[in-house]
């Protein structure tokens, strides 16, 4: 699944990768994109340029990844799903894999603030790295995870994208 089109606006270029073998296997309908773009679009400063699918399998969520990072030219890729404990889990994995600068704060903020009202945040294993320019952020694959952490997140992301862009300073 690729897309630009309607939601395709200005500002930092965004990538969508959503990991799910039933999204990919049309066992489940993907409700975390919808999600993500309506929020992107209502923060304002963010382009939607590309949506991708993959199953959870690490060499294809690593390909996607780098596929958004350097030839899609995202600034931003935001992942859903495969963050959990279950064996094929292997988001963080694949995010570390290509995106080898840490950034620990953004899923740790996630965590703790989603675990106020759920419990069961603790048990994401969601990390956030650096790709040249581009910054990965893992996020949960339900919808309710995906709202919570955007709401975390959102005020946050302007600032880190134009610090690594070059366009601000860290404070």
């Amino acid at each position: 699944m690729t897309g630009t089109g309607a939601n395709a606006g200005t500002g930092h270029r965004v990538g969508i990768l959503v990991v799910s073998d039933t999204r990919t296997r049309g066992e489940r309908e993907d409700e975390t994109t919808g999600i993500l773009v309506e929020a992107l679009m209502d923060a304002g400063g963010f382009s939607v340029a590309e949506r991708r699918l993959v199953e959870d399998e690490r060499p294809a969520i690593e390909a996607a990844l780098i596929e958004l990072a350097d030839e899609a030219g995202c600034a931003l890729v935001l992942t859903t799903g495969g963050t959990g404990l279950a064996r094929r889990d292997v988001t963080p994995e694949a995010t570390r894999a290509v995106a080898p600068i840490d950034v620990p704060g953004l899923p740790e903020a996630v965590r703790v603030r989603t675990a106020e009202r759920f419990e069961k945040a603790w048990l994401s294993r969601a990390v956030a790295g650096l790709r040249g320019d581009c910054l990965i952020v893992n996020l949960p694959g339900s919808p309710g995870g995906v709202r919570d952490a955007m709401d975390v997140l959102l005020p946050l992301l302007p600032h880190a994208l134009a610090v690594r862009a070059g366009e601000a300073h860290a404070t």
